[in-house]
């Protein structure tokens, strides 16, 4: 199977199908990152990203992953979508969540109340604290390749991790009939993303 980098450096050569297969590769990734965060408007904003790295793919030298490079793209686009919706809100976009940016969501499918709490009190987080949590625990992000997508410093990275999972069980709580289910979905992080993975490739 032709590595990310071999699938790019032949789309530069003009091979269509390459570009298509790294497409095809990333999609889901790029899918799950945007429809928690933008609802309906996810498939145009992963189309955007996609058309801005064909733009720029001849500046990628390879310093990074692909992946990393992608979901800096994402993250650009993201940011730049808000400040058009909400141009009042430019300035505070990382310290607003996207429920007070009045983004509607439709109820996703997901089999179970701590789903269903998690996704909810991601959304009420602070965006910036939103995009770090879910790119660590929905795309398993770590150390540099987190600090370069978030362009902070590693040390950041951790501090900004930590606010969010203080903030996410704050959050949890508020919204649930139960504090014994929030703190179940708390401790159960990694297990409950796992599975949203999953349900977030194609609603």
């Amino acid at each position: 199977m032709d590595t990310d980098f071999q699938l790019l450096e032949a789309w530069r050569a003009g091979d269509r199908a390459a570009g298509t297969e790294l497409f095809n590769r990333h999609f889901n990734g790029l899918y799950r990152f945007f429809r928690n965060k933008v609802g309906d408007d996810a498939d145009d904003l992963v189309q955007q990203t996609f058309l801005a790295v064909v733009k720029a793919r001849d500046r990628f030298r390879g310093d990074s992953s692909f992946r990393t490079y992608l979901f800096t793209a994402a993250r650009s686009k993201l940011y730049n979508h808000f400040s058009r919706k909400r141009p009042d809100q430019r300035d505070r976009l990382g310290v607003t969540s996207v429920i007070d940016l009045g983004v509607s969501m439709h109820r996703m499918m997901v089999k179970s109340e701590e789903q269903r709490l998690l996704l909810e009190g991601l959304r009420a987080l602070p965006l910036d604290l939103q995009v770090a949590l879910e790119l660590h625990y929905f795309e398993g992000m770590r150390g540099p390749a987190l600090a370069e997508v978030l362009e902070i410093p590693e040390g950041t990275v951790r501090s900004r991790l930590r606010r969010g999972r203080e903030r996410l069980r704050d959050e949890l709580e508020r919204l649930s009939a139960s504090s014994e289910r929030a703190a179940t979905t708390m401790t159960n992080l990694d297990g409950w993303a796992a599975q949203i993975r999953e349900i977030l490739k194609g609603q």
